[in-house]
């Protein structure tokens, strides 16, 4: 079986090779190249340290190299994607979208086509049942399960996706790298954007998007309190970086027209707690998985640790999560992402409307 097995330079997808390699598979290496032309100023490690690192496990275990460049695809489907969103008031994920556009989308096309299986540093799980079919489950490790962000993925991305460190936990994954000396085992883990990982995303949109001030005004009172650079910087349920005096102040509201972001220093829970979230542009992970109306699930609206229950309505082509308890922070262009109720595995995902 040829394996491609795409490694950052970070400690996750560095352990992946001695592990695949342990497995009796001769993985090809690659690095995706996707940086953004005139950013190099926004990033506190640049790709020739990523590169460095990764030829280094190149050479140590015997596998072949390989640099692709995606700056142009990842400019095309996922930059314009973000850029699209943020004007139109929407909250994008360009983690979700860069997954399944360029780790299993454009590299496929580039290369990945000519191997049986694309391997990644994600903490997932991924497996064939006895009919072929395949299925995307949590990771072992709990707290770091990223799901969330493989949930777009389509049957056929899926089918050659493979996660050899599902089944560890961070610690354990740690401690390998350093068991096989490998240069990261001791890097921090990035918090940025994808592949992007050292880019702060305020700084990524606005290289794209630019700056426009806007007025910051109490939704209770009409009250101006000061100034946005732009309400695309802003997330519902947001309560840092406002630079408000007597708070806590969060974020309620968002006037695209206007460029006005609303704040409220009660974050009202009757306002911005729903039960309801409703989900368009639907996506099962295979064609076993359903949504059903008035099946039990769990689910997330955004990447972290825990599930919340709930019950599903259909109608039409809309799937509405009726949730257990209320929630808050939902962000119209984010993902809801469906599990099982008890099962550990994907059933599929939404934007939220």
């Amino acid at each position: 079986m040829r394996i491609a097995a795409l490694v950052s330079g970070g400690v996750d997808s560095s352990v992946i090779v001695p592990l695949l390699k342990e497995q009796g598979f001769d993985p090809h290496i690659f690095y995706i190249k996707i940086g953004i032309e005139g950013m190099d100023d926004m990033m506190d490690c640049p790709s020739e340290e990523d590169i460095e690192i990764t030829t280094f496990i190149a050479k140590k275990y015997g596998c072949e190299f390989d640099i692709i460049d995606l700056q142009k695809e990842y400019y095309d489907r996922v930059a314009q994607y973000t850029m699209d969103s943020v004007r139109k008031g929407l909250t994008p994920n360009p983690d979700v979208m860069c997954n399944r556009m360029i780790k299993f989308g454009a590299f496929e096309e580039k290369a990945g086509k000519d191997f049986d299986r694309i391997a990644t540093g994600h903490y997932a799980r991924s497996w064939h049942d006895d009919d072929g079919v395949a299925w995307l489950g949590t990771a072992e490790d709990y707290n770091k399960d990223q799901t969330y962000f493989l949930s777009r993925l389509s049957y056929a991305q899926l089918d050659k996706a493979m996660f050899p460190i599902g089944d560890i936990v961070k610690p354990e994954v740690r401690r390998l790298a350093a068991q096989y000396k490998l240069p990261s085992a001791d890097r921090h883990d990035s918090q940025g954007i994808c592949f992007l990982g050292k880019i702060n995303y305020n700084d990524y949109v606005r290289q794209y998007v630019g700056e426009k001030e806007g007025d910051i005004v109490e939704l209770e009172t009409g009250r101006r309190l000061g100034k946005h650079k732009g309400f695309w910087f802003h997330t519902i349920g947001q309560r840092r970086g406002l630079g408000l005096s007597g708070g806590p102040w969060f974020v309620v509201k968002k006037d695209v027209n206007e460029n006005i972001v609303y704040v409220s220093q009660g974050y009202d829970p009757i306002a911005q707690y729903v039960s309801e979230i409703e989900l368009a542009d639907i996506q099962t992970m295979n064609e076993k998985l359903h949504f059903t109306d008035g099946q039990r699930v769990r689910y997330k609206i955004r990447h972290q640790p825990e599930f919340t229950t709930a019950t599903l309505k259909i109608n039409d082509d809309k799937v509405t999560i009726i949730s257990d308890v209320p929630v808050s922070g939902i962000a119209a262009g984010q993902f809801g992402v469906v599990y099982h109720e008890t099962e550990p595995f994907v059933i599929g995902s939404g934007v939220i409307c």
